[in-house]
């Protein structure tokens, strides 16, 4: 049986990679609206990860005995300034999900839930992951300037893939 202060954290959890999802569907519709068609792709498969994740908690937490919790998820923003404040805004919350999750992983320290704590060693590595990502598209926009934003838009796709392709090898 799952410990009830780790239930009510993970639920926590589940709320806030839902939220994540619908930040990143709002970005993706604020992309393709844009004529920004690879951000807006990105921002899709991006959204479809963090659904991923949401459902991989909504999982843990039943099969370990507790009750998930599907609760309502405040709006995320509909329009931005830029390619660069969308990005930045994505690395901002990708550091805000990473404090959460290590947030989680001393409560289960604390609390003694070794299981939970192991479960929650993915999410750690792919914090790391998501964090690494977004950082160099960040720097790539920064060498870009304010020039050739139709050449970033077109290989950030190519980016992602290559990304995951060097992620599985490492694997």
């Amino acid at each position: 049986m799952i410990n009830p202060k780790i239930e009510k954290a993970l639920n926590e959890q589940v709320e806030k990679e839902t939220y994540s999802s619908h930040l990143y569907l709002a970005m993706a519709s604020w992309a393709e609206t844009e004529g920004l068609k690879g951000v807006a792709e990105w921002m899709y498969a991006q959204a479809d990860e963090e659904r991923i994740h949401q459902l991989k908690f909504i999982k843990y937490i039943n099969e370990r005995g507790g009750k998930a919790k599907i609760s309502a998820i405040k709006t995320p923003p509909v329009s931005f300034k830029s390619v660069k404040v969308v990005f930045a805004e994505v690395y901002k919350h990708e550091q805000y999900i990473t404090a959460s999750i290590n947030d989680l992983v001393a409560l289960c320290v604390a609390e003694k839930d070794y299981t939970t704590n192991n479960w929650l060693q993915w999410f750690v590595t792919e914090q790391i992951e998501e964090e690494a990502s977004v950082s160099d598209i960040i720097d790539r926009l920064k060498i870009m300037g304010d020039h050739n934003l139709y050449m970033f838009d077109r290989d950030i796709m190519v980016m992602r893939a290559a990304a995951a392709a060097a992620n599985a090898q490492g694997a």
